[in-house]
């Protein structure tokens, strides 16, 4: 049955196999966005849900931050928000109701504004008001694409100071290994 692959793809139609087979090209993916002009960052504050805020809580144990951190899954945004609260707004679909809203709320609290997303409404709204944009490969789960979020998240945070230094290069350390190991399989 495992040697069967055209038993394996009647069975597995959005190709999870195929996906975690090539998990590693995630940690590689580069954005090619820069950072300019967000500064003076003193909090993070991430607004996702389900699969699009999956990889902050990994941040919280790798690589971690060096300034507070939160990770809202509501309408809503917590009171300390302001022009030096780095705001995240992170949604694979890109319609995602309450990071809608909380993009809103961190609109108009002067917030520093970052958008992840595969696409929607989110992603043209970003376009428009020239937020930085870390537009996700679509095409797959979002809970199957929490490499692609946490690389990006990497890519935002390391340039900024906001994590040590030479978290880039781990990932693609990591991306080598985690291709050696599934190329063995």
């Amino acid at each position: 049955m495992l040697d069967d692959l055209k038993l394996i793809h009647q069975r597995d139609s959005q190709d999870a196999l195929g996906v975690a087979e090539k998990q590693w090209q995630q940690l590689t993916h580069n954005y090619g966005v820069t950072m300019e002009g967000i500064t003076d960052i003193t909090n993070v504050v991430l607004a996702g849900m389900g699969g699009s805020s999956l990889p902050g809580v990994y941040l919280r144990s790798w690589p971690g931050t060096k300034v507070p951190f939160e990770i809202v899954r509501d309408y809503n945004l917590p009171e300390y928000v302001n022009q030096h609260t780095l705001f995240i707004s992170s949604s694979y679909s890109g319609n995602t109701e309450e990071t809608l809203s909380a993009l809103s709320e961190a609109e108009s609290r002067n917030a520093q504004i970052i958008v992840l997303s595969a696409g929607g409404k989110l992603a043209e709204y970003a376009k428009t008001k020239n937020y930085p944009l870390f537009l996700i490969p679509s095409g797959i789960q979002p809970r199957m694409s929490s490499f692609y979020f946490l690389t990006a998240f990497i890519q935002i945070l390391e340039p900024l100071g906001l994590i040590s230094e030479g978290k880039q290069k781990e990932l693609a350390a990591v991306a080598q290994w985690l291709k050696d190991q599934t190329s063995s399989w």
